[in-house]
């Protein structure tokens, strides 16, 4: 195992570049789903690591409940260990899933709670049975995951648009619905939770679903420009407006913070349908070190994991 046991812990750093500059070079929809993986993959490993350190840091402690072959002198002798560093270890690990769980139980104690609130309200105009439009004067359109997902806006976010841009708005909504972006918005918050250095790739994919659903909107309404306009004034009559609660599922389209980035990528072209950045350009080294630190994260966990059961393996007896 040795020092390579603690590289999972720092190797999200790698994925810093790639985080900030997907947007310049990956459609929206390939830069959610690479940094999705990316999240995903590296926080499995440092999960691994850090129980892979608490069970031989702490397997001398008096009264642990690891078998007694594992605190052996031979697997002493063959692991190094440090009673201290487990012990942090095995600290961590129940932090992290104390904090993962209250994220999963938060959330979905909110969906439900939203979910009760709209049983039996009636759907939208024109049998758009998935709308629930609400009667508040507070400006808030958000997309509500579940079996079937509802797009719910407020009456004053409606009386603050053009018909064109509340087309626009709804098609957002409903592509958070269709692609199902609460799931990598979910994934990539329980990554940063496992290891804060994923946090930067945990606001990148949420910027990146909001593009994905914005190239979305402006294919279903024909007009690029429409969903511009309507991300801008949604965000302008929204801005003083109490957030719904909803943004690790299906953010709102109002988000103030990177309104004007999605405003001017709308301005520009469509963006090249492309899963991974050109290779001789800055987003394409970095798409590339991260993806050395990610198999690099994987290696080394699945070698601390490998060579602590072969020693395991060799001391047990049968």
């Amino acid at each position: 195992m040795g020092f390579f046991v603690f590289l999972p812990l720092i190797l999200p750093l790698t994925a810093v570049p790639i985080a900030r500059l997907t947007e310049q070079h990956l459609h929206p929809r390939g830069a959610s789903r690479l940094m999705t993986v990316i999240s995903a993959v590296m926080a499995v490993c440092s999960v691994l690591c850090l129980g892979l350190i608490g069970v031989v840091g702490t397997a001398q402690i008096p009264g642990n409940p690891l078998p007694d072959s594992w605190s052996d002198p031979e697997v002493r002798a063959a692991l190094p260990y440090h009673e201290t560093v487990g012990t942090a270890a095995m600290w961590l690990l129940v932090l992290v899933g104390f904090t993962c769980t209250r994220t999963v139980v938060r959330h979905l104690r909110i969906r439900a709670r939203a979910r009760r609130a709209l049983a039996g309200l009636p759907g939208g105009p024109a049998g758009a049975g998935d709308l629930a439009v609400l009667p508040d004067r507070s400006p808030y359109a958000y997309a509500l995951p579940g079996s079937p997902g509802r797009v719910v806006v407020s009456t004053g976010m409606l009386a603050g648009l053009a018909e064109d841009e509340c087309e626009a708005l709804l098609a957002h909504e409903r592509a958070h619905l269709r692609h199902r972006h609460h799931r990598y918005l979910l994934t990539t918050q329980l990554a940063a939770c496992v290891n804060p250095f994923l946090r930067p790739l945990q606001h990148a994919v949420a910027f990146a679903a909001e593009r994905w659903a914005d190239e979305e909107s402006a294919q279903a309404v024909g007009d690029r420009r429409i969903t511009a306009r309507a991300v801008a004034r949604a965000a302008l009559v929204s801005h003083a407006a109490p957030a719904p609660g909803f943004a690790a599922f299906a953010a709102p389209a109002a988000a103030p913070g990177p309104v004007p980035r999605r405003v001017a990528a709308l301005l520009g072209p469509v963006p090249t349908a492309r899963n991974w950045p050109p290779a001789k350009t800055p987003a394409g080294l970095a798409a590339m070190v991260a993806a050395v630190g990610t198999a690099a994260s994987a290696l080394c966990a699945l070698n601390a994991a490998v060579a602590l059961l072969v020693v395991l393996k060799a001391v047990t007896p049968l």
